[in-house]
């Protein structure tokens, strides 16, 4: 999303959305726990094999996804901010 689009949604639209990103905060956390515990008992069973490494890519690509999403949830709030001290 754009943040040229933000001043088209409400305000409430708006809250809603950054709450959606900040649960989402907590489900990537739970999966790149997840994925980051798979390649850890991957480790441990069978030692450094090719598919070890499944999982890490995975939780890299969640923690690139997250980022975005974190300056996202930053750009609505500053469009919140400004919209209040009107």
């Amino acid at each position: 999303m754009k943040p040229e689009c933000f001043t088209e949604l409400s305000d409430q639209e708006l809250l809603q959305k950054v709450k959606t990103i900040k649960n989402n905060k907590i489900v990537d956390a739970l999966i790149i726990g997840f994925t980051i515990g798979i390649a850890i008992y991957s480790v441990v069973q069978k030692g450094f094999v090719f598919f070890t490494f499944f999982p890490l890519i995975i939780a890299y690509i969640i923690i690139r996804n997250s980022k975005n999403n974190e300056m996202l949830c930053r750009e609505m709030q500053k469009e919140l901010e400004l919209r209040n001290s009107k």
